[in-house]
């Protein structure tokens, strides 16, 4: 089975070209809906003891800990400390799942992918991505976002031009939806014939 990387920083598209291979009957993981989902309840007593007051009724306000790592962004290696190790536990999860279903191929969908050493990880390399304008002008129009929000999370983001450099297949996300599709049905002719040795490597 092909294990597939998709990444991109925030705001450029990940979700748009997700959508696609999930179109096209591939699975992906969402590695941000599984911290959502870890937020609301699995590790909310956990990121409390870290993070004082960053949880109401049982759940993480990310906008409450958001402002905690933004006033001190050194802290986000203690959240990552708390959170990254049971998110690989749901990849490794997904992806025996999918192997056992006899998937050709599964998508990994995770923003900090380079970022968290996972190239090795994954046969293959899908970047997404657009122009700086129209990422900010994406991520502000989200609920909560803030300037120094947006700013923290690319502060911690490589640079655009080392991601595409390490992409196997780039993404461009500037256009309508249709074309995104378009690229993705063109990738997924590419992948289908590569070597598959990821999975048996690293996700056993």
């Amino acid at each position: 089975m092909l294990v597939v990387g998709l990444t991109g920083s925030i705001g450029m598209g990940k979700s748009t070209a997700a959508a696609r291979f999930r179109a096209r009957g591939i699975s992906v993981f969402d590695a941000d809906a599984e911290v959502h989902r870890l937020y609301a309840g699995p590790l909310s007593e956990e990121i409390e003891r870290a993070f004082p007051g960053s949880v109401a009724g049982g759940v993480v306000d990310r906008g409450k800990l958001a402002a905690q790592l933004v006033a001190d962004p050194h802290r986000f290696k203690d959240l990552e400390a708390i959170v990254h190790p049971r998110v690989h536990e749901a990849e490794r999860r997904f992806l025996q799942d999918e192997k056992t279903h006899g998937a050709a191929m599964a998508v990994l969908e995770i923003p900090l992918f380079f970022e968290g050493g996972r190239d090795e990880h994954v046969d293959a390399i899908v970047v997404v991505t657009a122009s700086p304008e129209l990422q900010r002008e994406r991520v502000l129009a989200r609920a909560g976002m803030t300037d120094a929000r947006f700013e923290a999370v690319v502060a911690r983001q490589l640079p655009e031009a080392e991601k595409q450099s390490r992409a196997d297949f780039i993404v461009d996300t500037n256009g309508p939806v249709e074309n995104c599709n378009s690229q993705i049905d063109r990738i997924i002719t590419k992948l289908l014939p590569l070597s598959a040795t990821a999975y048996d490597k690293y996700w056993r």
